[in-house]
């Protein structure tokens, strides 16, 4: 892999893990539902006029609108209102073996006895980090769960449906959640234009930050790099994100450390990591020709 690439990686999964501590300064002034809705209108304004999608396009877009946007999005958001920036990116990590479970049952793929270990690995993790101080409710933890099955799903109709752009995917997907969530916002929020009035830079900071540097700029350099190089060289670093996001939450935040927290992260990620690494590619890759790996 090339040097520079190797940083743009570093880079992504930075952005990502940052996202974490900007929606937590975000939710200092906004309802969670709001913020959420404020984010899909940035993505919508900035993508929507330059992106064109077929009416095909449009039968898988409008799920995506409700898995992803709602289920993922905005669950994931009222969850970090009530938990720290860490636990809330661990626990949604737990979207990667959730989708491999989806897909074994709906779509008949196999999976292997080490993947099936790595899953089980990161569901006790999340036993472990159910006793952690960092969850003060059982049902904070399940929202999180919820968000990662949103994700999971969200990646099993992206699977079945035809393709469509990275940008054009994020930019109509995130103008058709604006009614789903702005109508959930409106029936279980109050005050939302005057939160938005007063809110001070953090608030704002979460908004744009989590629109355009989260997933405008950083998933287009991850696609990007998703076409240079195998998928099985790109997606472990992605587990980087929860333990950068534990970490900045520490740093940044002053979020708490225990022992739930730390042993429950380890397993989580250390599960994820051995149910998505396939090893015989990657050492296959290893042993390709230098000049054929960086083309």
């Amino acid at each position: 892999m090339a040097l520079r690439h190797f940083f743009l990686i570093l880079l992504v999964v930075t952005v990502w893990a940052f996202n974490n501590v900007a929606v937590k300064w975000g939710l200092l002034d906004l309802p969670p539902l709001f913020l959420t809705l404020m984010r899909f209108i940035v993505v919508a304004l900035i993508l929507v006029p330059f992106t064109r999608v077929t009416r095909a396009q449009l039968r898988y877009l409008v799920p995506l609108a409700f898995t992803f946007g709602f289920m993922h999005f905005s669950l994931l958001f009222v969850g970090m209102k009530y938990t720290d920036a860490g636990t809330g990116a661990i626990v949604v990590q737990l979207g990667t073996p959730f989708a491999m479970l989806l897909a074994s049952v709906v779509l008949k793929e196999k999976l292997t006895l080490i993947q099936m270990t790595g899953i089980s690995i990161s569901l006790t993790g999340v036993v472990v980090l159910a006793g952690s101080p960092t969850i003060p409710a059982w049902w904070v933890l399940c929202l999180l769960l919820c968000s990662a099955a949103g994700w999971a799903i969200s990646n099993l109709i992206v699977k079945k449906s035809p393709d469509i752009k990275p940008l054009a995917m994020t930019g109509w997907l995130s103008f058709l959640a604006i009614p789903i969530v702005g109508l959930a916002s409106a029936m279980l929020e109050t005050n939302q234009i005057e939160s938005l009035i007063h809110a001070t830079w953090r608030g704002w900071f979460g908004i744009l930050y989590s629109a355009i540097c989260s997933s405008i700029v950083a998933y287009s350099l991850w696609y990007a790099l998703l076409r240079s190089y195998n998928v099985n060289l790109i997606m472990p670093y992605s587990l980087l994100t929860p333990v950068l996001a534990v970490i900045m939450g520490v740093t940044v935040l002053g979020d708490s450390m225990n022992t739930f927290k730390i042993v429950g992260s380890l397993l989580v990620v250390a599960g994820t990591a051995i149910a998505v690494i396939n090893l015989r590619n990657l050492r296959a890759h290893a042993r390709l020709p230098k000049f054929r790996r960086l083309r």
